[in-house]
């Protein structure tokens, strides 16, 4: 599979569980010398909200439990017995589903390196991750649906507190991971982003980790965003030439039970 890599310091020591994440770190075309606008407060959009649009970097978060550049995680994640279980037993190699190029899932998402575009209008937030093309759209002010069935990324809503962005997601199939190195969750995982556009350049995320059946209490991750106008989004093909799946080297994983 195709390898490009993105500028980011943080990959030097993430890239190496390279099963874990199915595929390379992804990269951005780069269209100008331009890093971003010049520093001041957070534009607004026409009908006075934070502007959330653009092209971000995102810190790439391989275990969310550590605490890096751009990134503060929760070092000692409060396992339920099950969920323990499900964490040491994990084994990348027989049966990580990204590397069957099967959906990450919203936080593996949202984890990642590669660039994420955001594209706003007062009735929905499009999330647009170069990782694998793939999209997420989000209502603001709507509650959520009753699925037939869980999805990868989950059913998400949105809401405005004051000038924070908060997303709220259920419904999820239990199939993927939090992160690359592979923390567990189940099929009752609620997740609770935050977006927060703090000034010209930058944003604040925060995610709250709430799932019952893996871990007594919930949790939270928090980072920074950059915005890189400078950016393109590229096309990004997991399924294409993607050796270690055809030669065997990571196996496809068990349905969940």
């Amino acid at each position: 599979m195709r390898i490009r890599f993105l500028i980011v310091a943080l990959l030097s020591a993430a890239l190496a569980p390279v099963l874990l994440f199915g595929q390379a770190a992804g990269g951005a075309a780069k269209v100008s010398e331009q890093a971003g606008p010049k520093s001041g407060p957070a534009p607004r959009t026409p009908d006075g909200k934070p502007d959330l649009s653009g092209i971000w970097q995102r810190p790439y978060v391989p275990d969310m439990t550590k605490t890096t550049k751009n990134q503060i995680g929760t070092p000692e994640l409060p396992f339920t017995p099950e969920g323990l279980q499900a964490w040491k037993s994990y084994d990348a190699a027989n049966g990580d589903y990204t590397g069957s190029c099967l959906p990450f899932g919203l936080m593996r998402s949202m984890n990642s390196p590669d660039p994420i575009q955001i594209m706003q209008s007062p009735t929905y937030v499009a999330l647009l991750y170069e990782q694998n093309t793939w999209f997420h759209v989000i209502p603001i002010g709507k509650q959520h649906r009753q699925l037939d069935r869980p999805t990868w990324f989950g059913d998400s809503v949105g809401h405005w507190e004051g000038d924070t962005l908060v997303v709220d997601t259920n419904q999820f199939n239990g199939r993927t991971r939090l992160d690359t190195i592979g923390h567990p969750h189940s099929d009752a995982l609620h997740t609770i982003e935050r977006f927060t556009r703090t000034d010209a350049n930058h944003m604040a995320y925060e995610v709250t980790i709430d799932d019952p059946k893996t871990f007594t209490h919930p949790w939270t991750n928090k980072r920074v965003f950059t915005l890189r106008p400078d950016w393109e989004i590229m096309e990004y093909s997991c399924e294409e030439n993607n050796k270690d799946f055809y030669e065997g080297h990571i196996k496809a994983p068990a349905p969940p039970k």
